[in-house]
């Protein structure tokens, strides 16, 4: 399961950051940067306008909108 598939006000832990290409690897390292670390706990606060569109995410104690695309590279599992 992916951070996109997530609902508003679940937690989940963070599992691993897929990446393929050179591309996804520079968003993989700019995610690891800001706290999506396997082991971390993260939790959905919003979604955009009819579930699309950036991501409301809470790492920690911080808060973060990411891209679908990006949210899709997040692999997590629901606590």
């Amino acid at each position: 399961m992916n951070l996109e598939q997530i609902l508003p006000g679940v937690r989940a832990r963070v599992c691993s950051i897929a990446s393929i290409g050179d591309q996804q690897e520079d968003v993989r390292g700019q995610l690891e940067d800001i706290g999506f670390l396997p082991g971390e706990q993260v939790e959905v606060l919003r979604k955009g306008l009819l579930g699309q569109g950036p991501i409301l995410i809470r790492v920690g104690s911080s808060i973060f909108a990411l891209r679908e695309s990006e949210a899709r590279m997040v692999e997590v599992k629901t606590l």
